[in-house]
């Protein structure tokens, strides 16, 4: 009997090996132009195959973890799994932990803070194996403006933007014309005079397609900037506020209103060039919206439940967008 307990505590079979977590893990990176930390979501499926990446840029007095508890974008990623990096804006550069936005040294390409978020993807992009036909940034407030500027001045590394509540390329170049902006100011208080004028330092090579989110009942960041970032990602396009309730017949866009479940209507516009093909902008008017990530979570900061659910359109949108 010893010898057959024997015989068959050998041959049972091993444990099937633990399946690879998720994890949530903190760095950081440097360049001549500074240092910042971050934080990087890496879903479970990593090792199966080279993935998406996703930057998200979070708002003022927000940091990684609140960005990531508020868009639930690490829940999302699991899904339709991607990386998501959160860069954490330092409270040495700026005191509300804001992303400088409105100071021209942060508008241009190889300089200030596009220049640091640009190498920390790049660095992510090498170490993690991501597919680098898709990597993808994403902003809320100073953190979208901050993704329209990374749109501009780095074309050829990012695949596509997403702008929630924030303010075109060059809208403002010191602090009092960032509130007078803010504010709604004219058209003429960006650079250039026109709200699809291209910054300096815009490398006018390549489009890149772009999502925006606006609340029309906005209070911080006037609504009619998400027209002006529609305008300048993609010039010669209408502006979809003067369009909403008066559509020209034959026009080159679709205009799809709708509501989310129990929560605020929306209009989202998607343009299309001359053969009825979407040119990659869409632009989403969040009706009684303020300033907010919509249908984001009430465990992080700015956040508004009752939808449309950005996280998940932005993906969406990203996910028909790759460099070739």
């Amino acid at each position: 009997m010893n010898d057959d307990r024997t015989a068959r505590r050998d041959t049972a079979p091993s444990p099937p090996p633990a399946a690879a977590a998720s994890r949530f893990v903190a760095g950081s990176y440097a360049n001549e132009a500074g240092r910042r930390d971050y934080k990087l979501y890496i879903p479970a499926a990593a090792a199966a195959r080279p993935l998406p990446l996703v930057v998200m840029l979070h708002g003022c007095s927000q940091d990684p973890d609140d960005f990531a508890a508020g868009t639930r974008m690490n829940e999302l990623a699991e899904a339709e799994p991607c990386f998501v990096l959160y860069p954490a804006q330092s409270r040495a550069a700026n005191e509300r932990g804001c992303w400088n936005w409105f100071h021209e040294a942060h508008q241009q390409r190889g300089r200030g803070e596009p220049s640091i978020i640009a190498g920390m993807t790049r660095e992510v992009v090498a170490t993690q194996g991501i597919d680098a036909r898709r990597v993808y940034v994403a902003g809320l407030s100073a953190g979208g403006a901050m993704a329209a500027i990374l749109a501009g001045t780095y074309p050829d590394l990012y695949a596509a933007v997403g702008v929630h509540s924030g303010l075109a390329h060059g809208a403002a170049h010191d602090v009092v014309s960032a509130f007078a902006a803010m504010r709604g100011g004219p058209a003429g208080a960006m650079r250039g005079g026109l709200a699809g004028a291209q910054p300096a330092g815009r490398r006018r090579h390549r489009t890149v397609p772009t999502i925006v989110f606006h609340g029309d009942r906005d209070t911080t960041v006037h609504p009619s900037h998400g027209a002006r970032v529609a305008a300048q990602a993609w010039p010669g396009t209408p502006r979809v506020a003067e369009l909403i309730d008066d559509v020209p017949e034959g026009a080159a866009f679709q205009v799809e209103r709708g509501r989310a479940p129990g929560g605020h209507a929306y209009t989202r516009t998607i343009h299309r060039d001359a053969e009825g093909r979407p040119t990659g902008l869409e632009h989403w008017v969040v009706h009684d919206g303020g300033h907010a990530w919509f249908g984001g979570s009430t465990d992080g900061s700015y956040t508004d439940p009752q939808g449309p659910d950005a996280s998940r359109e932005m993906l969406c949108f990203f996910a028909q967008h790759r460099k070739a």
